[in-house]
């Protein structure tokens, strides 16, 4: 193995482990948290989605930002602050009880969160690229599973050790931040990185296309996030499956972690437009049969099908926005950051006044799946976007 295979490889290691601590733990931990702070704060619906929302709202800020052409100081640097910021912000989420300052770390971490994810995918697939080892570009997406699975066994852990929400925030943060010192030694400094072209924009035909993508990547924001939001709430609320609250969150983020290799079988057998459009819709039916029984059967179902579709959709997504661009994908990346971020933020704030309304999830779940398919219908309109092939400049 050279040197730069060598790079590439531990970059790629680092990428996933910073991916599973800003997002799969500094996003997502708060869906499993929810219930506890429902119970000992007396959050209502419509508080827990503001409080969702704010983190959305901050990821969007983030994404716009990331997308600066320049960042002073190199993209390592501001990395490893966005790390740092997001491991604080979610340990500091163990002190306060007012929803000011809940919405305040939120709106922090979710900023911090967008940082990571577009320097990473960026970083990741610039020394993948360098190596000519394109296979490694995306596989920090690994990642999201992984934090999501370890953060709700922490989160049930705790809480069958009696620990409330203060000390499960507090632990997710500390893990973040024993990532963060992991992340500094893998991932090398700038001025170690291959150089990345300047950026450019499409153009004509293929900002077109691009726009579809980008319009369906918002939908899929907003589809996703109700179900990934509640779901752990849903479960703590409905008799026949409270027993199982402790698994759900498990199983998505279990599902999650071979999701990407599946979604890139899937993408080389047919098309990324096939496979995008597919997943969507798979992630429509879990998001539908989330409130659609209470089985456990069906809990579990809809959990492994949210999990199994996301990760993948966000990495085979970004993709084809990279086959639809040419040279540094950094602002590529961040366009479909900022429409996902849009689409995420207004998920949890309507699906909370929602419930107040009907005193149910079932019309914001059943509107998120509808997001979902017309999102699988935009996709399709761009026939040929293939593993294969690359659009003309």
């Amino acid at each position: 193995m050279t040197e730069r295979d060598h790079r590439a490889t531990t970059v790629a290691l680092g990428g996933a482990i910073a991916i599973a601590a800003a997002l799969g733990v500094g996003r997502f931990v708060y869906t499993p948290i929810l219930p506890f702070m429902e119970d000992g704060l007396g959050l209502t619906k419509p508080q827990a989605g503001l409080i969702a929302s704010a983190n959305y709202l901050g990821y969007l800020i983030g994404a716009l930002f990331a997308s600066l052409a320049r960042l002073p100081g190199g993209q390592r640097r501001w990395l490893m602050s966005a790390l740092a910021v997001s491991a604080v912000t979610t340990g500091a989420m163990a002190l306060p009880s007012s929803m000011t300052m809940f919405m305040v770390l939120r709106f922090a971490g979710g900023a911090a969160s967008a940082f990571v994810l577009v320097l990473t995918a960026s970083i990741v697939l610039t020394h993948a690229m360098a190596a000519h080892r394109e296979g490694l570009s995306g596989t920090q997406f690994a990642g999201v599973g992984v934090g999501i699975a370890g953060s709700a066994l922490f989160v049930a852990g705790l809480a069958a050790m009696g620990e409330g929400w203060r000390m499960q925030w507090f632990t997710a943060g500390t893990l973040s931040l024993a990532a963060f010192l992991v992340i500094g030694w893998l991932i090398p400094r700038d001025g170690s990185a291959p150089e990345a072209r300047a950026a450019r924009l499409p153009t004509g035909r293929i900002e077109r296309r691009l726009a579809a993508l980008i319009a369906a990547y918002g939908l899929f924001g907003f589809g996703y996030v109700i179900t990934a939001t509640f779901i752990s709430t849903i479960v703590r609320e409905s008799p026949d499956v409270q027993s199982i609250e402790p698994v759900v969150w498990v199983v998505v983020g279990v599902a999650a972690i071979p999701s990407l290799a599946l979604w890139a079988w899937v993408a080389a057998r047919f098309g990324n437009s096939a496979s995008l459009a597919i997943a969507l819709l798979i992630e429509a039916a879990g998001v539908v049969l989330s409130i659609a029984s209470t089985s456990p059967a069906a809990i579990l179902a809809a959990a492994a099908l949210l999990g199994g579709t996301f990760v993948g959709i966000t990495a085979v997504g970004l993709r084809c926005a990279q086959r639809l661009g040419t040279g540094d994908p950094r602002r590529i990346f961040a366009l479909m950051t900022v429409a996902f971020g849009a689409g995420q933020m207004v998920g949890p704030t309507f699906a909370g006044f929602a419930y107040n309304i009907g005193n149910s999830f079932a019309a914001p779940t059943l509107t998120a799946a509808a997001a979902l398919v017309v999102a699988a219908v935009l996709v399709l309109d761009w026939p040929g976007l293939t593993r294969q092939r690359r659009p003309e400049s």
